[in-house]
């Protein structure tokens, strides 16, 4: 947990006594405190994986909404088990789903909300709100409040960055209701994050409310079903709202490590005589795959042709992608995007296991430059006759990062707008996807 003082327990209040209490916490009972004059962060945190996991007693409690090791092995498990393909990601909507079929009826505390963590509470939050949706769908609305400070060090005073944190725990329909007891908690002062935390097709209502502009908004790309993720996140940047994604902020690595292969001034030249462009994820969420093609396209001013389904290497592995650019001298690049089969998937959906370019200059012998998660992924793409080629390889680093050390990083960068690499690479890779 985060290193931080409680000025006040977590107290369960009746829902309508909610923002009365807050607005007298800090003028009564807190008055030596100040709150700190920094962001609101709301965050919908449905946890259903590790709600299920608890229920069916794969997992103990207590309900936390943080993904750890145990967690993941856990699901990994579980979707072995209840016999679903090797490659889904253990964050997929469809291992909690499968969970949902089994018996269970374990149960455990429901901490989440409740504390502030470490990552995120370094940026004192002036005011965190948890929605925290019930496996029980008749659940009554609950609803938490508490006031923290974080503990002081050299660089700031305690008194500050105090805030508070309130919870709404309880079941869809009663979370809904609490939508218009939490307006007024969003102060209109002060900068205003919706962090939806779980998949992008689930309460497209609740979300609409919650992530009105200029509040901004951050999602992950990798949980929903493809089409409306990338079609969601199109219409937010069209729009003109800040939006950030996590699924794209994971592509760091893979883009510098792109960068600098292509870095030395013998290589440089080669980017513009790309013919082909091959990247294999795991599993059948190709969104992040379309994002690095996408990024890739629009730096290099390739412009998109045609786009269309093909079928992998086997049923099991599902369909690829298969796609025409043209380069601004007129000639073609080839693309294709292939699900592939993993002995282990990683955390989320989608995850990119290998990319390879094939330049062919003129003057200069073809160059190949292969990317990969790991080296199985390297031997798959060496394997499309590049003995003629000069070969440049190298294994990408993967960070392992939490979302909360993610989220941390936007807040501490600012982001008050999108990112317009992500808002060049979301439109063209929604077109990339075919229909």
């Amino acid at each position: 947990m985060a290193p931080q003082l409680t000025l006040q327990a977590p107290l369960e209040l009746p829902p309508q006594e909610v923002p009365d209490y807050l607005s007298r916490l800090w003028s009564d009972h807190l008055k030596e405190e100040a709150g700190a004059a920094t962001f609101t962060l709301v965050v919908w945190e449905p946890s259903w994986l590790q709600q299920q996991l608890i229920r069916t007693g794969r997992i103990d409690g207590p309900i936390s909404g943080l993904l750890n090791d145990t967690l993941l092995e856990a699901a990994r498990q579980a979707a072995s088990d209840l016999g679903l393909p090797a490659s889904t990601a253990p964050t997929a909507p469809e291992v909690a789903w499968a969970l949902g079929q089994q018996d269970g009826q374990h149960s455990a505390d429901d901490l989440r909300g409740q504390f502030v963590d470490r990552a995120i509470s370094a940026h004192q939050p002036r005011r965190l709100i948890t929605l925290a949706p019930t496996l029980a769908a008749d659940r009554p609305l609950e609803t938490l409040v508490a006031a923290y400070c974080p503990l002081s060090d050299e660089r700031s005073g305690g008194g500050d960055a105090c805030g508070d944190v309130v919870v709404l725990r309880g079941g869809m329909g009663a979370l809904q209701q609490g939508l218009a007891m939490l307006q007024p908690l969003i102060a209109a002062e002060l900068p205003c994050w919706v962090w939806w935390n779980g998949s992008l097709d689930e309460s497209p209502e609740l979300l609409e409310a919650l992530a009105v502009p200029p509040r901004r908004l951050v999602l992950d790309s990798s949980i929903g079903m493809p089409r409306r993720c990338l079609d969601l996140l199109v219409e937010r940047i069209e729009r003109g709202q800040a939006v950030n994604d996590l699924n794209w902020l994971r592509l760091r690595t893979w883009r510098e490590s792109l960068a600098m292969v292509f870095d030395p001034p013998s290589r440089q030249s080669a980017l513009a005589h790309v013919v082909q462009l091959d990247i294999d994820v795991e599993g059948q969420h190709p969104v992040k795959g379309l994002l690095l093609a996408a990024w890739i396209a629009d730096r290099l001013g390739w412009h998109l042709q045609s786009s269309s389904w093909v079928e992998a290497g086997s049923s099991s592995e599902g369909r690829g992608i298969l796609a025409e650019f043209q380069r601004s001298d007129g000639q073609s690049v080839q693309f294709r995007l292939m699900p592939v089969p993993v002995g282990v998937s990683k955390t989320h959906p989608g995850a990119l296991v290998g990319v390879r370019l094939i330049c062919a200059p003129a003057d200069k012998p073809p160059l190949c430059v292969i990317l990969c998660s790991e080296s199985g992924g390297c031997m798959r793409l060496e394997a499309g006759g590049v003995a003629s080629m000069e070969l440049a390889e190298e294994v990408v680093p993967l960070p392992n990062e939490s979302e909360e050390m993610e989220m941390a990083r936007l807040l501490g960068g600012g982001h008050d707008s999108t990112n317009p690499l992500l808002a060049a690479a979301a439109g063209l890779a929604a077109k990339l996807l075919p229909s």
